[in-house]
Formats: structure tokens, C-alpha cells, sequence
């Protein structure tokens, strides 16, 4: 992927280095985890099995980075122009109907970080804040993708990306408060057919658009980097995801759609480059 044709954002906030601390959890840790796995549609019993796989690996005594990554790093660096790309796209796309996008800020942090939404480990993984509106990111998730999940690559890691700025797009049009509408109502928003899962699948067809638009823009992409996207949509699947954590699927638990849903709707959005046709809501197939 030849990325370094981007424009940098300048909306990266880099907190690596600071402060990341180690990720035992005490009653109140996982009172936060669960309400962060609520804030932001993941299910918190996943998340809660993931930070304890994340403590056992750790070395005794490890308390995280011992000091902040050099400044303007290549991986920084690449964070910034894939930013740098989605604002440049969402911008045309908002201009031409008539509106204004405005971007979110990117916050790139290592061990623990504390959003408006609330505290969040490493664990977590990337995730969008719709109460400040920043997409939240450590680095270290990317090589766990790879290593862990068999997902991995730029281009793989820019769809990451890419998906948790489609979920800051969904705040900016509505799409987020009508799913929290239902929730605080009283109403179920999981399930393989749930709002959870349009809103997800959503951001997955957003990213595709995004990758669409940029790749006009810079004809950027190389040999096996759209395999490496589809490859990660399929590794995040909640099947799959659920296959390998507790043996079995469970679609009425799904909150982020089937591997084969988020392939698909990212092809939509990557073939099409039209967002009229991510509405996933108004699909009588996901």
C-alpha cells in the first residue's frame, strides 16, 4: 500500500508512553469494561475474556511502555495519512450532499487510556467515542491482529481505521442516536439481524467507500492489499471470533455481524463508493 502519497492530518493526539500502567482488573476495572463494552456495542463478556488472555501473557512485574515511541514515527505517520485520507473523502462525500464533515481526533495510546466514554485498557481495542468524538487506538492490537487473529497489513490495518471513523460519520448523521434510542428504551440491539449488527456492518460498507474514493484518489493499492482487508473483515466476524473463544456460535449474541456480512458489506461500499448504498438498516438482507 503506498500510503505515503496522503495528506497527514494533524488531528492525531499521541499519548503513547503515557502512563499505560498494567491491566489488572479490580471490581471497579471490570465495572468499566463492561460499561465501556455497552457504550460501545461489544460484548462485554468478550471483552472481559480478552483482558484476562492479555494479563496472562504479560511478563511478571511488566507495568507497559517504559517511555514514549520517537516523535512523528513511521507508525504514527501511517496513522495520520489514513486519517488524513478519510477526511479528505468524507469531506467530498458530505460537500456533495450539501453538509459539512467534521473530523474526528485520533488518539493513539499503549496500555490505558481515558475517554469521555470512560477508562479503557489496551484490551478493549480500537474503539470509537461518540460522547467526545475521538477514535481511540493502541498499536499493539494490529500485531495481535496479525499474530493472534490472522488478520494484518496496512491496508488491513488502514480498514481498522477506516471502520471507527465510519462509526464517527454514523454520529455525525444521526445513525448512533437512533440505535441508543432503542437501547434505552429497553429494547434488545443485539442479535444477527439487531441494530448493533446494522451499525456495524454500516461502518464496515463506510470503510469499504472510504478505500473506494482513496483509491481513485492515489491509486495506492498493491498486490494482496484488498485480500489482506477481506482476510481481517473475516478474522473479526463474530462467528468466527465466537467459534475460537467459546467453541460454538451463537447468532442471537452478535453484535458486530457474521464474517461472510462484513466481507460483503465492505465489498458493496468498495465496488460502489456510493453511501446511499450502506444503509443497512433499510436492507432486507445483511
Amino acid at each position: 500500500m503506498k500510503w505515503r502519497s496522503a495528506r497527514r492530518s494533524s488531528n492525531v493526539d499521541d499519548r503513547r508512553g503515557g502512563g499505560g500502567g498494567g491491566m489488572k482488573l479490580g471490581l471497579g476495572g471490570v465495572a468499566i469494561v463492561v460499561v465501556i463494552g455497552l457504550l460501545m456495542g461489544k460484548n462485554p463478556m468478550e471483552l472481559l475474556g480478552m483482558v484476562a488472555q492479555v494479563q496472562q501473557q504479560m511478563p511478571a512485574g511488566s507495568s507497559g511502555p517504559a517511555q514514549a515511541p520517537p516523535v512523528d514515527d513511521e507508525a504514527s505517520q501511517f496513522v495520520a495519512a489514513i486519517l488524513g485520507e478519510t477526511e479528505d473523502v468524507w469531506s467530498a462525500v458530505f460537500e456533495a450532499s450539501g453538509s459539512r464533515y467534521t473530523p474526528a481526533t485520533l488518539v493513539l495510546f499503549s496500555g490505558q487510556v481515558q475517554s469521555a466514554c470512560g477508562g479503557a485498557s489496551a484490551a478493549v481495542g480500537p474503539f470509537y467515542c461518540p460522547a467526545d468524538k475521538q477514535v481511540y487506538i493502541d498499536l499493539s492490537f494490529f500485531e495481535q491482529m496479525e499474530r493472534r487473529l490472522g488478520g494484518g497489513g496496512d491496508f488491513a490495518e488502514a480498514y481498522v481505521i477506516a471502520h471507527e471513523v465510519g462509526h464517527h460519520v454514523q454520529t455525525l448523521t444521526g445513525i448512533s442516536q437512533k440505535v441508543n434510542d432503542v437501547r434505552r428504551r429497553g429494547g434488545n440491539v443485539e442479535g444477527a439481524d439487531g441494530p448493533l449488527v446494522r451499525q456495524e456492518l454500516q461502518a464496515d460498507c463506510y470503510a469499504g467507500l472510504w478505500a473506494h474514493h482513496a483509491q481513485r484518489r492515489h491509486a495506492w493499492l498493491e498486490a494482496g492489499d484488498l485480500e489482506e482487508a477481506l482476510n481481517t473483515a473475516t478474522a473479526i466476524g463474530d462467528d468466527t471470533l465466537q467459534r475460537q473463544s467459546q467453541g460454538q456460535v451463537v447468532p442471537d449474541s452478535f453484535t458486530h455481524g457474521s464474517a461472510e456480512q462484513r466481507v460483503r458489506w465492505f465489498r458493496i461500499g468498495f465496488e460502489s463508493g456510493d453511501a446511499g448504498r450502506c444503509d443497512t438498516f433499510a436492507a432486507a438482507r445483511l
